[in-house]
């Protein structure tokens, strides 16, 4: 039976449902709904702009992104957003697709969270960021028609999502705080971790170890 959620198909092969049941089981719901909200408000960008992503490596990109949160990829420290796309690609190689197809997911995961650059990429990686960012902080929810909004959200609740999406950054990177630099992130800790201060780029350029 094919799944379909506000006029997007969900991709019926075997490594989508073993992206979703890894996803289910390593995961949270919170997580979990967040990554399939993503890979249908990307699917309908998409349409809207007549880009024309894989719908296999769009959804592994979508369920993979935020994975970094909660299972690093390895004891080396390394943003969130590497740790998902490693997981990604291994995913995906392990599973027989190509390196230029994993990496492609990699990179749209890579770079979910970098303002401006996706958008110019491929359409696989500017359509997970335009999915990201409907579903954090509602950029072109005006845009996607309502009743098509409120079967995603139906069949993938929200619930008290602001809270509990900010404080799953907070639990993911508060251990490894110098990985937020320049990113994001580093807006997560400031507001909620006491006593963190983010290093500033200018502050490395007057520390570097050059005399002038």
């Amino acid at each position: 039976m094919t799944d379909i959620i506000a006029g997007v198909e969900i991709p019926g092969i075997p490594a989508v449902a073993e992206a979703t049941e890894f996803l289910r089981e390593r995961t949270t719901p919170l997580i979990f709904h967040h990554s399939r909200r993503v890979f249908l408000f990307a699917s309908l960008h998409a349409r809207a702009r007549a880009l024309r992503p894989d719908p296999e490596l769009l959804y592994v990109s979508a369920m993979f992104h935020d994975v970094g949160l909660l299972i690093p990829f390895r004891d080396a420290q390394q943003r969130f957003e590497l740790d998902g796309a490693d997981h990604a690609r291994t995913f995906l190689l392990e599973r027989g697709f190509s390196t230029g197809a994993a990496e492609l997911v990699w990179r749209a995961i890579a770079l979910h969270t970098t303002p401006g650059i996706p958008g110019r990429m491929e359409p696989e990686v500017a359509a997970t960021n335009y999915g990201v960012l409907t579903d954090a902080v509602g950029w072109g929810l005006e845009e996607l028609e309502r009743d098509r909004t409120d079967e995603i959200v139906a069949a993938h609740p929200r619930g008290d999502f602001k809270k509990e999406f900010l404080q799953a950054f907070v639990d993911g990177l508060k251990d490894r705080p110098d990985t937020a630099y320049g990113t994001v992130n580093a807006d997560v800790l400031e507001h909620f971790v006491p006593g963190y201060r983010r290093t500033s780029m200018v502050e490395r350029v007057l520390q570097a170890p050059w005399p002038r």
